[in-house]
């Protein structure tokens, strides 16, 4: 990385990475913290290492961009459930040999019409209070519904944060959708259409947000960071085809998804051990 990038970062009051000084003129130039991470990727047909609709995925750009070293688990179609599997088949593999974790579906659930469900089941529980008193209280925890998306979200989370407390994770908010034909069967109107349960997609993007939350976990907002935006004709030349899929991102629209990913990705630790 350039030390005129590290300048820009460092006035705009970014501190992403540890800074390092150099031996050429004493500059401080702000070293790359991703390079040689090893970083698993979860997710849908985006993350799909058999590339749906493009030549190139983003996070193999990410390998250019940053260094990293990427293990994509993302299958075509899956939804936030089917994350879960790809998540123990990550620890079945790799057990602790990973440095981060990115998250990166729900468009799937959204076009599947399911539930968004809510992130809590309330309880009652004797409460500890002072001078040794309890009182009956209502006690929250996380909803484990597998039928809504965030019961889903919350049986993910649990999973890693219990198999992985001292990695970093990261979840990415899904695209805005446009239209899509893969067959006569698969037809997959544009987002400014509410799914079968008359939800439209804002309210999937809107729950990977509050996951950061609930989890503690950073969000990247993809939705509306990387600028794509495939109901405008313009914008048809990032996706793989202009009237049958602006489901998924080309090579240029995925470089795009990755040059954003890359300059979020600097503000944050790659690890935590």
């Amino acid at each position: 990385m350039t030390c005129a990038l590290a300048l820009a970062l460092m006035t705009t009051h970014v501190t992403p990475v540890a800074m390092a000084q150099t031996v050429t003129g004493g500059v401080e130039c702000v070293q790359n913290q991703w390079k040689g991470k090893r970083v698993a990727f979860l997710g849908d047909s985006i993350t799909d290492e058999r590339h749906i609709g493009t030549a190139k995925c983003y996070w193999e750009y990410l390998t250019e961009m940053l260094g990293i070293e990427a293990y994509s688990y993302g299958v075509n179609g899956s939804r936030m459930d089917g994350l879960l599997t790809q998540a123990e088949r990550l620890l079945e593999e790799r057990g602790q040999d990973v440095d981060a974790i990115i998250i990166f579906a729900g468009t799937n659930d959204y076009n599947g019409s399911v539930p968004l469900g809510q992130w809590y089941d309330e309880v009652r529980r004797d409460a500890q209070l002072p001078h040794g008193a309890t009182g009956n209280r209502t006690y929250r925890l996380p909803s484990m519904d597998k039928n809504t998306f965030r019961g889903r979200i919350n049986q993910l989370m649990d999973f890693l944060k219990t198999h992985y407390p001292t990695k970093q994770v990261i979840m990415l908010t899904p695209l805005h959708r446009g239209f899509a034909q893969f067959s006569p069967a698969n037809v997959q109107p544009e987002e400014a259409f509410p799914n079968r349960l008359g939800i439209y997609v804002d309210a999937y993007v809107q729950a990977v947000k509050e996951a950061g939350n609930v989890w503690a976990v950073p969000v990247i907002d993809l939705n509306s960071l990387s600028g794509l935006y495939p109901m405008n004709d313009a914008h048809a030349q990032y996706f793989h085809q202009k009237s049958a899929d602006r489901l998924h991102p080309n090579a240029e629209g995925h470089r795009r998804m990755a040059l954003t990913l890359k300059y979020q990705l600097l503000s944050l630790p790659s690890s935590f051990e």
